[in-house]
């Protein structure tokens, strides 16, 4: 239907790496999976866009009577958000947990109120409802052997996602005054003066703080990668793809931890094809 093919044109457009995945599924599944994706981006972008604060918590609270009308069971063909008519199907055909959306929700408004993190118990908060809220809402259109255990892994492989996103976006996310790292982490390599030069600060152990949270993400994704066994092929095969290509990220930020401060950090394309197609081979990347 027309809906799906927004959110497909979306998800192609916003998220290459996401896309990846998401091709190696049968058609049912890749529908499904972009539109989930496309409200996800709606959610992200009302948080990253340039309208005041209160016009911003406006259009959340928007989104959370949009999600309480695809539960209520009351969206039909043809209303005229192809994002809404889109879900509403899949949540008809899959076991989505609509409720990981208000998380992902709760995460964005955490941003809004400018929201720093003492320690990384508190981060943790942060990435699970940022990053765990899709991974749990993915579980519910993959299926899984073992539902409550898969939930706990997606939610773990979310978590290391995030943390490679963070490190990924250090510098951006300085630029726009935002600092996600826990502070108790920055005070122990000297780096609370922050990431808004392309050199590390005077005297800090940057290198030092990037490895520290290198290997707490790689540890998170050898936790995560788990899920995969409990998963049918090709549904494997998309999740294996989606988490290599940012294992692989990780691995080129660890390698040279400078270059987060330089620029955005990615694979080239050939690269980010070669790893979804060794998922769908069955191989971890």
């Amino acid at each position: 239907m027309a809906a799906y093919r927004y959110c497909e044109a979306v998800t192609a457009l916003q998220a290459r790496n996401f896309s990846y995945g998401i091709r190696l599924l049968p058609e049912p599944k890749r529908l499904a999976m972009s539109a989930l994706y496309a409200l996800a981006r709606r959610v992200d972008d009302i948080g990253d866009g340039e309208l005041p604060a209160e016009r911003k918590q406006e259009q959340l609270l928007g989104t959370r009577a949009l999600l309480d009308e695809i539960r209520a069971g009351e969206v039909t063909e043809e209303d005229t958000d192809p994002i809404k008519v889109a879900l509403a199907d899949a949540a008809r055909r899959f076991p989505v947990p609509l409720d990981a959306f208000d998380e992902l929700i709760d995460g964005v408004e955490m941003d809004l109120r400018g929201e720093e993190y003492r320690t990384f118990e508190d981060l943790k908060v942060y990435c699970r409802c940022v990053a765990g809220s899709i991974g749990r809402l993915s579980l519910g259109v993959y299926g899984c052997a073992d539902p409550k255990r898969g939930a706990e892994y997606a939610d773990t492989l979310g978590l290391a996602l995030q943390l490679t996103n963070i490190l990924r976006d250090l510098r951006e996310d300085a630029v726009n005054g935002r600092t996600y790292l826990p502070a108790e982490d920055l005070a122990r390599f000297g780096c609370e003066q922050g990431f808004a030069s392309p050199t590390p600060p005077a005297g800090a152990d940057f290198t030092g703080l990037v490895a520290f949270e290198a290997r707490r993400a790689q540890g998170y994704f050898e936790e995560g990668l788990r899920l995969l066994p409990m998963l049918d092929r090709r549904s494997r095969a998309c999740t294996a793809a989606m988490a290599g290509i940012y294992h692989r990220l990780l691995g080129r930020i660890a390698a040279e931890p400078e270059s987060v401060l330089r620029g955005r950090v990615s694979l080239p394309g050939w690269e980010k094809a070669y790893v979804a197609l060794s998922g769908l081979a069955g191989g971890r990347s």
